[in-house]
């Protein structure tokens, strides 16, 4: 059964001043208040493979050039959140706010003792020295943003630049796509070298069904062995709302397709969404349907995020 909702002072939303600098962008909700403690009881070392950081704007200053203003999340508020749904690791993923200044990750990243990782976004003028700073810090993967809300999407050439800044060090390349992309891109991502994961099940339209194009495109990929795709972000995907059964049915398919190459993560703290912030307890609790097989389950929280972002072994 599952247990009822706790309300922990550590998760309160910072408050904000409102200003033009740090008033919150439409689509940037407060997290939701009282996560519910969930039902669902975690492998050991559970990841979080998939959450950000947002300032706070008067230390990690908001990039000019961004598409969006987030509420602030500092990184106590994740740690916080991670320590209520029972997550020991997370892979914390820079955000286009942030832009390509990584002084939220890296101070993130320090503070981790070993439990952190992140995913870069590289720009034109990012250096190879500062790409092996990253490294060194605990980022194992970069970002390629597609969505037209976040960027340009990149062109091929600005994709080599990076392929070749980050050269020999190991790193995935993460793709923000929205559906009908995943069809075009098909050739894009089987031509990049090493592992390519796509995130947020491709931000695929549920409606199409299991056999629409951009589910037949992720699991052609899924079948080539080096890309790997993340089934977080059932509540933005879903037509129903909570708890969001259309997309997890679309999930869980995948899940059962390619489990040695599936990774979750709660996406707090949910900015560019429409309506509230979804309650994390609730999401967690999904992971149950989206990995009913205890051994699927580890292999999606705790295995395959160790192998892709290189978490050392515990014993």
């Amino acid at each position: 059964m599952t247990q009822p909702s706790v309300q922990a002072p550590e998760l309160t939303q910072p408050s904000v001043q409102a200003s033009e600098s740090s008033t919150p962008s439409p689509g940037c909700p407060p997290p939701h208040p009282a996560p519910r403690t969930p039902a669902l009881v975690l492998p050991p070392d559970s990841c979080d493979a998939h959450c950000h950081i947002f300032g706070p704007a008067e230390v990690f200053p908001y990039a000019p050039e961004r598409t969006f203003t987030p509420l602030d999340a500092p990184k106590e508020q994740l740690r916080a959140l991670h320590a209520h749904l029972g997550f020991p690791r997370a892979v914390v993923v820079q955000s286009s706010c942030h832009g390509h200044d990584h002084r939220v990750l890296l101070d993130a990243l320090a503070s981790g003792a070993g439990r952190l990782r992140g995913v870069a976004l590289i720009g034109k003028a990012t250096t190879r020295a500062e790409i092996e700073e990253l490294h060194r810090a605990g980022v194992r993967a970069f970002r390629l943003n597609f969505l037209p809300h976040l960027r340009t999407p990149p062109t091929r050439a600005e994709i080599d630049s990076v392929l070749e800044r980050v050269d020999g060090l190991g790193w995935s390349a993460q793709l923000h796509v929205r559906d009908e992309e995943i069809v075009g891109l098909q050739q894009l991502v089987r031509a990049l070298p090493g592992r390519a994961v796509i995130d947020h099940i491709g931000r695929v339209d549920v409606s199409a069904g299991r056999d629409g194009p951009a589910l037949r495109s992720l699991r052609a990929l899924l079948d080539t062995g080096d890309v790997w795709v993340k089934v977080s972000g059932v509540d933005r995907v879903s037509r129903q709302g909570p708890p969001y059964a259309d997309a997890v049915a679309v999930a869980a398919s995948l899940v059962a397709y390619a489990p040695e190459r599936v990774l979750w993560g709660t996406d707090y703290p949910h900015v560019n969404i429409t309506g509230p912030a979804p309650d994390d307890g609730l999401l967690v609790d999904l992971l149950g349907q989206l990995a009913p097989d205890a051994t699927h389950l580890r292999r999606l929280l705790v295995d395959n995020p160790a192998e892709l972002f290189d978490f050392e072994e515990t014993h």
